[in-house]
């Protein structure tokens, strides 16, 4: 499979990933009392919405990790405060979580129905492929978004449960850069890719 065919099939579950990612963000902050959300329009699945341009670029470039616009969110709104943001942060990764155990049932149907000899093979091949890259893509984007350094998800957990007496605001500056070269030093791979190497042979999924 060339390239071009690859972007095909990995564009629809980088949208989806992506999309649900912030959508639940922005859900779970919406119920815990901050309307900033929703009255920013984030509280939506129109992936045109969340979409960053640098961050879709990173996305097609490894082809597994990337990151959407951040929801904007008041912890000042939200019952509980800043300490609520630590579920407002988990709420993405596990989003992720729940698209790839559903994206698993949805492979492994595929073969104990055979469904494969009811459809196309032009279909088939390129259904099956597009499920089990979106399995990897919420696997890591999980793994990714947990990692503790700010901007990410786990940096917001670490953040919320740091003691205000630690002085982090070096981290929130710093935590960009720090990103960029966890990505392209190759130092992500090194957590990454084991990772989603051991969770496919968990998972089933064929090569």
């Amino acid at each position: 499979m060339d390239s071009l065919q690859y972007i095909f099939i990995l564009i629809p579950p980088m949208l989806l990933a992506i999309t649900v990612h912030e959508f639940a963000h922005g859900l779970v902050a919406d119920r815990l009392g901050d309307p900033t959300p929703r009255m920013s329009g984030r509280l939506s699945l129109n992936p045109f919405r969340h979409l960053d341009p640098v961050g879709t670029l990173v996305f097609l470039m490894t082809r597994m990790i990337g990151w959407a616009k951040p929801v904007p969110v008041n912890p000042h709104n939200l019952r509980g405060g800043e300490r609520a943001m630590i579920w407002v942060a988990l709420a993405g990764p596990l989003s992720n979580l729940l698209l790839a155990v559903a994206g698993n049932l949805s492979y492994k149907a595929f073969f104990a129905t055979d469904l494969a000899t009811y459809l196309p093979a032009s279909w088939s091949l390129p259904l099956l492929m597009m499920v089990r890259t979106g399995i990897m893509i919420n696997l890591a984007l999980a793994v990714f978004n947990l990692i503790p350094v700010p901007p990410l998800d786990g940096g917001r957990v670490l953040l919320g449960l740091m003691s205000k007496r630690y002085n982090m605001m070096w981290l929130e500056n710093y935590g960009f850069i720090i990103l960029i070269l966890l990505i392209f030093t190759g130092m992500l791979n090194l957590i990454l890719v084991p990772f989603m190497h051991y969770t496919s042979l968990i998972f089933g999924i064929r090569g």
